[in-house]
C-alpha cells in the first residue's frame, strides 16, 4: 500500500481574496457573539413568532441597539488585530495562498472554457462583454511546516507546464522566502522554501560539527562528508575572516586536524601561537599544500589494510579523524608563485580535491573572487559547498555558481551574502553571530591545547600496548 503524504492545503482560483473573505468571517462571528450576549436579556425575552417591526420600537431600545452594534464590532476589530498579532504564521499563510491563486490569474496558467455571452441591460441587443470561465485551475498545494515553506505543482504535460516549472524567481521574490530545494516527485514538482532567513541565524555555540556535517545555520547544513570541499569569497568587511575563524572553532571541538595557511600574514597567520600546523610564508605552505596531498595518499592506501575495511564506505566507518586544509587569499598566494611552483601547487589541490572525499581530506578555499585562472580544468567545479559574502558583482557570482536565473540583493549586514549548498539552489546566507568583544585566540588555544593533550594521551596508551605485547 502507498503511503500516504500530506500535500497541503489546495489552492484555488477562489482563493485571490482569501484574506478579505477569512477577516470577514472571523470578524462576523465575533460580531454577532458579542452582540447576542449584550443583548441577551431582550433576546431571550421576545416572542420571535409573533415580533413585528412596531414591536422592535416599542419592546427594544434602539439606542441600546445601537451602542451595542458598535461594541460588538470595536470587539471583532479587537480579536483581528490580536489574531495578526499572536498567530503571524496563520495570518502569513493565508497571504501566501492568496498572491499563489493570483499569479495563476493574472499570468492566465489555467484552461479556460468557451466564452459565453452575458445579456445585456436589453435582452434583444447583443453585449459585447464576454466573462471568461476556468474550465480546469491547475493543481497546486501550499503548506508550512518548521518554518519551510512547501509549494507542490501538478505536470500535466499542458502548455502551461513550462512556467510552472520554473517558479523560482516568482516564488521567492513574492513570498519573501529563499529557495532550498526543487524536487521532481511522482506527478509533481516541490518547491521547499525557508521563510525570514535572518531568524533562521544561529550563534556562534550553536555550531556544531557531528555526523559528518557541520551546522551553519538553523536549517542549512554543510555535509561534508557526502558534499566535500568548501569555496569562499568576499571582499573586505564582508565578514570571511570571522567565517573562516567560527568553522577553524567547531572543527577542533570534533578532533579534526586543521592545516591553515595565511600567505598575507594577517587574522589566521595569529593562530601560530596557540595551534600547530599555521603557515604564513610562501616555502611553508608550499610544503603544507604537498605533505597534505601525500598523507591523503597514504591514508587511502593504508585503509585497504585496515582491519574492517569495506568496499565503498569512507574515513568515518573506520574511526580515522578528517583532515582540513584550510586556505585564505588563495587568490592573493597564487599571484606570488612563478609559473612552474603555480602548476605545482595547482596539480596538489586537484588531486586533493578529486579523491580526498573518501579518506577524509577536505579542502577549504577562501578569496576576494574565485578567478578561473587560479581555479581552471575542472577544480571549482568540485567544491560542493560555496558561499559568497557581503558584496559582489555579477561577474563575481558568476564565477561563484555560474550561469543562473538568480536575482542578487545586497543589504548592509556583515556576515550576509548567498550560498550553494551542493543541491543546485542558492539561497540567502547568514554566518553564525559573533559576540562583540569574542576572544577567538583564548578559545582556539583552549581547544587546540585540550586536543593537544588528548593526543599525547592516546600515544601513551598506544607505546604501552606495544610494551605488552
Amino acid at each position: 500500500m502507498k503511503h500516504f503524504r500530506y500535500r497541503g492545503k489546495r489552492i484555488r482560483s477562489s482563493d485571490k481574496d482569501l484574506m478579505f473573505r477569512s477577516a470577514c468571517c472571523a470578524a462576523l462571528q465575533v460580531f454577532f457573539a458579542a452582540f447576542t450576549l449584550l443583548n441577551l436579556k431582550t433576546v431571550l425575552q421576545t416572542d420571535w413568532h409573533r415580533l413585528s417591526m412596531l414591536d422592535i420600537g416599542v419592546r427594544w431600545n434602539v439606542p441600546y441597539l445601537l451602542f451595542s452594534g458598535i461594541v460588538s464590532a470595536v470587539i471583532a476589530g479587537a480579536v483581528l488585530v490580536l489574531q495578526y498579532r499572536l498567530f503571524p504564521d496563520a495570518v502569513r499563510q493565508l497571504r501566501h495562498r492568496q498572491k499563489l491563486a493570483r499569479m495563476v490569474l493574472e499570468n492566465q496558467w489555467y484552461e479556460q472554457a468557451e466564452r459565453t455571452k452575458q445579456d445585456g441591460f436589453f435582452r434583444d441587443l447583443p453585449s459585447p462583454d464576454t466573462k471568461p470561465k476556468i474550465a480546469r485551475f491547475p493543481r497546486m498545494y501550499y503548506r508550512m511546516e518548521n518554518g519551510l515553506l512547501y509549494f507542490l505543482v501538478e505536470i500535466t504535460m499542458g502548455k502551461y507546464q513550462e512556467p510552472l516549472l520554473h517558479l523560482e524567481p516568482k516564488l521567492e521574490s513574492g513570498l519573501y522566502c529563499e529557495l532550498i530545494s526543487r524536487e521532481l516527485r511522482d506527478g509533481y514538482v516541490e518547491y521547499t522554501l525557508l521563510y525570514d532567513m535572518v531568524a533562521n541565524r544561529i550563534p556562534i555555540s550553536e555550531v556544531k560539527a557531528e555526523n559528518g556535517r557541520l551546522r551553519l545555520m538553523k536549517n542549512i547544513w554543510w555535509e561534508y562528508d557526502t558534499l566535500p570541499h568548501m569555496l569562499i569569497a568576499g571582499g573586505t568587511g564582508g565578514g570571511k575572516t570571522y567565517f573562516l575563524l567560527t568553522i577553524i572553532q567547531a572543527f577542533l571541538q570534533t578532533g579534526a586536524v586543521l592545516h591553515i595557511l595565511d600567505p598575507k600574514n594577517a587574522d589566521l597567520a595569529d593562530l601560530s601561537a596557540v595551534m600547530p600546523e599555521v603557515y604564513y610564508r610562501k616555502d611553508d605552505i608550499a610544503a603544507c599544500v604537498s605533505r597534505f596531498c601525500d598523507g591523503m595518499m597514504q591514508r587511502s592506501e593504508s585503509m585497504k589494510s585496515m582491519q574492517g575495511y569495506k568496499t565503498g564506505e569512507n574515513y568515518a566507518y573506520l574511526g580515522l579523524e578528517p583532515h582540513f586544509l584550510i586556505f585564505d587569499e588563495y587568490v592573493a598566494f597564487m599571484e606570488m608563485l612563478n609559473t612552474r611552483e603555480r602548476e605545482d601547487v595547482l596539480n596538489k589541490l586537484k588531486q586533493i580535491v578529486m579523491l580526498g572525499r573518501q579518506a577524509g581530506f577536505f579542502l577549504i578555499l577562501a578569496c576576494q573572487r574565485p578567478d578561473a585562472k587560479y581555479l581552471g580544468d575542472g577544480i571549482r567545479d568540485q567544491f560542493n559547498f560555496r558561499v559568497a559574502l557581503g558584496r559582489m558583482s555579477e561577474l563575481g557570482y558568476s564565477m561563484m555558481f555560474g550561469e543562473v536565473k538568480k536575482e542578487f540583493f545586497f543589504k548592509n549586514v556583515k556576515g550576509r551574502g548567498y550560498a550553494d549548498t551542493g543541491k543546485g539552489v542558492i539561497t540567502e546566507f547568514y554566518t553564525p553571530v559573533v559576540p562583540k568583544g569574542y576572544d577567538f585566540l583564548r578559545e582556539i588555544g583552549t581547544l587546540a591545547a585540550g586536543q593537544k593533550q588528548v593526543c599525547s594521551d592516546k600515544d601513551i596508551m598506544e607505546d604501552l600496548q606495544c610494551m605488552t605485547k
